[in-house]
């Protein structure tokens, strides 16, 4: 099943892995890993359910909140804060976005349904694109409390709205969040623009100010025309993985990445929601503030969720964990909170 926009998907028709069953028909619920896996499940029967019941969320027990471990510690991060600052001054990257993934067992296998989750989440952590994408038969569990919008598709309209800048409350934020965000905006409109009609890319919104449960962001926003021949194939050659959660230049801090992060994002960070194909409409989100469900050993299922930060030259190494600590710390305890 499938839960995004006040509508429930269930009745599973197919599962493909090839992004151009997008241009097709029919409702789609899509899940990219990070690493660039995309599973597209295809559902027959889509009924509205503008909330998530909270009845549901009696069907997920959480970890305990001291259970949750992290791919790197707070000496490995900072370190690899310092590290990428060492890139910048070489002249490698600009920015590049450096994440850890926590994990911890789920106490009961028989309450870890990721459904559930998003009830919780709904009411402890609401998000404007909250979802769920449950394919346990497909190795796809995931509930994302996402607030922030990767690619919005209306016929040949595109959009993508950036987050670069996070902190308690607007009073945090620093020079460098603005500097960022600008910086993510120009990467963002060059990946639109390899897809989108000449001229047609533009920004709508630079670096407005969001309110979200416990923090602020910095959002903008990109909007462009596709070209005739540019479907979801090309869509997602042009722009994924997300601009805001890699860095630019965007294959430098994937190298980056890739040599200082010790695990692999999966969903986090990569891209979740649907596609209407009927209708020509999708909404997909960036993948952050999601946990995923990961049952490669069937008897000790083990509940992910990852955190990260920017970095630029100006960042301070302590406080980019701390802001990593700050978007961790709500979602984690909505969903290590006691079941009912």
């Amino acid at each position: 099943m499938a839960r995004f926009a006040g509508r429930v998907a269930t009745g599973l028709c197919e599962v493909s892995h090839d992004p151009a069953v997008l241009d097709g028909s029919g409702f789609w619920a899509v899940v990219a890993d990070f690493e660039g896996r995309i599973t597209c499940a295809r559902f027959s029967d889509i009924r509205t359910e503008e909330t998530v019941p909270y009845s549901a969320a009696s069907g997920w027990l959480g970890p305990d909140r001291s259970a949750w471990s992290s791919s790197l510690d707070r000496d490995a991060y900072t370190a690899g804060v310092r590290r990428i600052r060492e890139h910048i001054a070489a002249g490698e990257v600009y920015q590049a976005n450096l994440c850890r993934v926590l994990s911890a067992p789920l106490p009961d296998p028989a309450r870890s349904d990721v459904d559930a989750l998003t009830a919780r989440l709904a009411r402890g952590n609401p998000a404007p694109y909250a979802g769920t994408v449950r394919l346990p038969d497909h190795g796809v569990e995931v509930a994302t409390a996402s607030p922030e919008l990767f690619l919005h598709r209306d016929g040949d309209v595109v959009r993508s709205g950036p987050i670069k800048g996070t902190g308690r409350t607007e009073a945090d934020l620093l020079e460098k969040d603005w500097a960022e965000n600008v910086m993510i905006v120009d990467l963002v409109r060059n990946d639109l623009g390899r897809v989108c009609r000449t001229g047609s890319v533009t920004v709508p919104d630079l670096c407005a100010v969001e309110k979200h449960p416990g923090l602020v962001h910095l959002v903008s926003m990109v909007e462009g025309r596709l070209r005739p021949d540019a479907g979801w194939p090309a869509l997602f050659d042009a722009t994924f993985p997300p601009g805001s959660v890699t860095g630019a230049p965007k294959s430098s801090a994937l190298r980056i990445i890739d040599a200082l992060e010790t695990a692999p994002r999966g969903p986090y960070c990569g891209a979740v929601g649907w596609v209407d194909a009927d209708r020509g409409l999708g909404e997909l989100a960036v993948g952050i503030r999601t946990f995923w469900v990961d049952r490669s050993d069937p008897a000790a299922p083990v509940a992910r969720f990852g955190t990260g930060a920017g970095i630029t030259w100006g960042s301070d190494p302590d406080g980019e964990w701390d802001e990593t600590e700050l978007k961790a710390s709500r979602l984690l305890a909505v969903a290590s909170e006691p079941g009912h």
